[in-house]
């Protein structure tokens, strides 16, 4: 109808600019015959076809306003209106379209930049990694989150993440930020007769994340790039987390190649800005370290739907683990450096057989190896290695370095169970480890060795949006903020409250010829998380630590302690 309309108006515009040209030309001719009377006579046609048709504009004008005010309720259309009638009757644009900041003209999309900022409060925290999402879901995460249009650019936050793009989403590029600042300090673990002391800082920190992760975008090709500031145990420890090119244009599913995180377990499968607990349960990072871990070379693909989730990868060295030369050593039988690379694969796979507004039910299995381990130093060893669940120390309790080794797997369960606002869910995993072809090895490096682990975590959300099941990591996801923080008007963001129990146990067939003593750790945890929004989060830990004899000077005859830690979190 208002094309209609519109389309009338021009036809009217038209037909008088061509009467006035026609009636010019006649008036030019009849002037060059001096035929005054037939001027005058033209000339008083022409101004009443001129009221007229004024006349006629100014209906088609009435008609058209009337139109657009029952056109669609958009946000683009009635900005587009209120400009209009603000600009013809000589008014100031109303304050709630003044805030439209549409520039490059109305499509439809939305332009509340404002809008666009306070829904960034909202939600879960971002990721501590770079995006892969397809570019479907990308545009449709830009259109729900609002943007910014900059003519042919649009600036948003999908997922909460600063992000410029084209207008269409097939360019884009996006920087986001995972910044963990830890403080604590360790209690009770003064060293007994014979002992060395060991890192147990009664105060300590760590930036134990300074990701920035960065994404280039075309259609469904995804490039990212994390460097890592704060990687370790000790400040500025700088590497690289990932340098990875994605593919994401087949359903549900992206597949990746270069230094990347492979996927296995549902704890390695979470974001770090959604943990539970500061740090994974030990045996967590056990297993994921064999083959996977964060900057493994890596190729492979996952795929989610709404019930399952599955992904493989076969994958190499770290980034970085290649460091030393592989040639020897002059006038002596050993090497300086990785002579041979890793190669290993992962493989998980999870579901949800029953879920509802207030249930989910979490299973899935997950396996790594290492189908050949590095040769280092002219043989093929292995050290297991893992601190006390809280990265304030350089001092690891586990830790066994086995030679001779032929390969490692790892393989286990996962269980989960979500009812309202508690969250369950454990893990439990073997560790295999075959010896190689050395028949001149010790009996020490003979056999095989077997270690596991386990643990059993909690949670209950006590306001906000309680956690729930996230289908692209086949995990759980953290709390969501309804109402970013403002007491003034009784928001507080999000609540947590958290409790895991944990074993790693790195000793084997003790008391034989091929036994290894690598000590076994239990851990009992509880923490607190609050989220003032979904780009912060503050979380206080408390462990009680009991370590078994192993055989390392500051354990040897075991030992217990507590440690109190807190982190402030920034994810964007």
């Amino acid at each position: 109808m208002v094309n209609m309309i519109r389309r009338s108006a021009a036809s009217l515009l038209l037909g008088s600019s061509a009467l006035w040209g026609a009636c010019s030309l006649q008036s030019a001719h009849a002037a060059s015959a001096s035929d005054a009377a037939q001027i005058q006579a033209l000339q008083r046609e022409m101004q009443e076809m001129r009221r007229e048709m004024s006349g006629q504009i100014s209906v088609l004008r009435q008609r058209l306003a009337r139109a657009e005010v029952h056109a669609p309720n958009t946000a683009a259309a009635n900005a587009a209106q209120a400009r209009r009638v603000a600009a013809a009757n000589g008014q100031p644009l109303p304050e709630s379209y003044a805030r439209d900041i549409h520039i490059g003209g109305d499509t439809g999309t939305g332009s509340n930049f404002g809008s666009a900022m306070q829904k960034a409060d909202l939600g879960t925290p971002p990721s501590d990694r770079g995006v892969s999402s397809s570019w479907s879901s990308f545009r449709a995460a830009t259109e729900k989150e609002e943007a910014l249009h900059l003519g042919g650019m649009m600036v948003g936050f999908p997922g909460g993440r600063p992000t410029i793009s084209s207008d269409d989403g097939m360019y884009a590029m996006s920087i986001g930020l995972a910044f963990h600042e830890d403080i604590g300090g360790f209690m009770g673990m003064s060293p007994r007769r014979g002992e060395a002391r060991g890192d147990f800082s009664s105060l300590a920190e760590n930036a134990r994340r300074l990701r920035i992760p960065i994404s280039f975008r075309y259609k469904n090709w995804i490039a990212n790039i994390t460097p890592d500031f704060g990687n370790g145990t000790g400040d500025g420890s700088t590497t690289l987390y990932e340098a990875n090119l994605n593919y994401a244009g087949f359903h549900n599913t992206v597949i990746t190649a270069g230094y990347f995180q492979p996927r296995v377990t549902e704890e390695d499968s979470e974001s770090s800005n959604e943990f539970e607990m500061m740090e994974r349960p030990a045996i967590t990072d056990i297993v994921r370290n064999i083959a996977a871990g964060d900057a493994r070379m890596s190729f492979g693909a996952l795929h989610y739907a709404k019930r399952w989730w599955i992904a493989g990868y076969v994958t190499g060295q770290s980034y970085g683990s290649r460091g030393g030369s592989p040639e020897k050593v002059t006038g002596v039988n050993s090497y300086t450096g990785i002579a041979d690379s890793q190669s290993g694969a992962t493989f998980r796979v999870a579901g949800r057989p029953y879920m509802s507004k207030d249930i989910d039910v979490h299973v899935g299995l997950s396996g790594i190896t290492a189908f050949k381990v590095a040769e280092n130093g002219g043989s093929r060893s292995y050290t297991f290695s893992e601190g006390p669940e809280v990265n304030l120390t350089t001092t690891k309790f586990l830790s066994t370095t086995v030679g001779n080794v032929g390969s490692i797997w790892s393989a286990g369960p996962e269980l989960g169970f979500r009812w309202k606002r508690l969250v369950l869910k454990g893990e439990y995993y073997h560790i295999g480890v075959t010896r190689g072809d050395n028949y001149g090895a010790s009996a020490a490096n003979r056999g095989s060795v077997n270690f596991q682990g386990y643990y059993g975590a909690a949670n209950y959300t006590l306001f906000g949006k309680a956690r729930s099941y996230n289908i692209k990591e086949g995990a759980f996801a953290a709390p969501g903020v309804d109402h970013a923080f403002d007491p003034a008007h009784g928001y507080w963001g999000a609540l947590e409250l958290s409790a895991r129990y944990s074993v790693a146990d790195l000793d084997s067939a003790l008391g034989t010829p091929g036994g290894i003593r690598g000590g076994q750790q239990t851990v009992w945890s509880a923490g607190v998380n609050w989220y003032p929004n979904r780009h912060f989060r503050f979380m206080l830990d408390f462990n009680h630590i009991i370590v078994s004899r192993n055989s390392a000077l500051y354990d040897l005859y075991g030992r217990d302690g507590n440690s109190v830690a807190g982190r402030i979190q920034a994810a964007f």
